[in-house]
């Protein structure tokens, strides 16, 4: 029965911690479960550098106050060195009686039964977990580790490796998104902005060389000026808010187009809106496709269209989403403009929607406005 209850633990601490993405929250869930595990007073869970220190050492069972008094992370030394470098696991019925121990600040807790036990992807130890304290009733000195717990901590430690090599591939992936998302904004800003300002830098020598000879065509060269500066500045302001990151994963789909919608009703002279009805969540391919395609349609709007009012409406649909924008602009011939090879982002957002099983429809014509929709399916 003790074995069974152990295992229904280990279970629900792996839950727990593949519930996670961010590897600093991953570190404290395999903290928290192994100390819960084997009813340990304090935990610890150290993932080294390679400088013989501690990259991030996470702790449960320690208040902030004391953790803040112990004063700097520790080093790779005694038995800590000796669980990183040999990878074996460490069961001590009192730490302080090791030859290896090497003592501790004087406002670190008192420690005697310790339990550790490296945290392993193959051959890389990616970090290790220190128990100290065994809890259970009679005093102190009975009171120790078991091997039924170093078996159970063994088997949290296995899947605990799986669960941050996880968390690391993901912020790594979502760094390599962020570094390319800069890296489209910077071509953007290379082959917009900085032709303004070529042409603004330009216009303003040839209003200097007509001041005195023709004020009048000088006038002309300075109110070009003043529009090029105006469209330089828009392509700035756009460019900042492409480089929010969207944080989905922490806000959802609705606070996060709220916010974009938000900025860029701050940033532009068109009045920008946004409202949702019964939205639920959708898997993540999918919002991040509705996100993307709301963004574009936006960017034509403000950019392209000449609207006073742009609206953006998200709402429910037969267990997925529905997404429109629209504004009141000048509109276009979608044909037209196909004929012409400027398709002003709608390839891009016509294969955004048909990434994630979705379909994309464009209503415009000159002098009409403009309506984007896109529908996604439910997950």
């Amino acid at each position: 029965m003790v074995i069974r209850t152990g295992l229904a633990a280990v279970s629900a601490a792996l839950l727990a911690m593949n519930r996670q993405l961010e590897v600093r929250d991953v570190l404290q869930t395999i903290v928290r479960s192994a100390r819960e595990l084997v009813d340990a007073e304090y935990a610890a869970l150290g993932v080294p550098d390679d400088r013989g220190g501690f990259a991030q050492f996470v702790v449960d069972g320690v208040s902030d106050a004391q953790w803040k008094a112990i004063g700097p992370l520790p080093r790779q030394h005694g038995i800590l060195a000796a669980m990183l470098h040999d990878a074996a696991p460490q069961r001590l019925d009192d730490v302080r009686r090791d030859p290896r121990f090497e003592g501790w600040p004087d406002a670190h807790p008192e420690l005697s039964d310790f339990l550790g036990m490296p945290v392993a992807d193959g051959d890389e130890v990616l970090g290790a977990l220190f128990l100290a304290n065994k809890r259970c009733p009679g005093p102190r000195p009975g009171c120790a580790f078991t091997q039924e717990d170093e078996d159970l901590l063994r088997l949290l430690a296995e899947h605990a490796a799986l669960a941050l090599t996880n968390a690391r591939l993901h912020e790594r992936a979502r760094e390599v998104t962020i570094a390319g998302e800069r890296t489209r904004i910077a071509h953007e800003l290379h082959d917009a902005v900085s032709q303004k300002l070529f042409s603004l830098r330009l216009t303003a020598q040839a209003a200097t060389a007509l001041v005195t000879r023709d004020p009048e065509r000088a006038r002309d060269e300075l109110r070009q000026i003043t529009r090029l500066a105006a469209d330089a500045a828009d392509e700035l302001r756009a460019a900042v808010v492409e480089l929010r990151p969207a944080a989905l994963e922490e806000d959802g789909l609705v606070a996060t187009l709220r916010t974009q919608v938000r900025v860029l009703d701050r940033a532009h002279a068109a009045a920008v809106t946004f409202e949702a009805h019964d939205v639920r969540a959708l898997p993540a391919a999918q919002e991040e496709a509705v996100l993307r395609v709301a963004q574009e349609a936006l960017h034509n709007a403000l950019r392209h269209s000449g609207a006073a009012r742009v609206t953006v409406a998200l709402s429910r649909e037969d267990g997925g989403a529905l997404l429109r924008v629209a504004d009141d602009g000048r509109g276009f011939d979608p044909s037209a403009v196909r004929r012409a090879g400027r398709h002003l982002g709608l390839v891009s957002m016509r294969d955004r929607a048909a990434s994630v099983g979705g379909r994309l429809d464009v209503r415009s014509a000159p002098g009409k406005g403009t309506e984007i929709e896109m529908e996604v399916p439910g997950g």
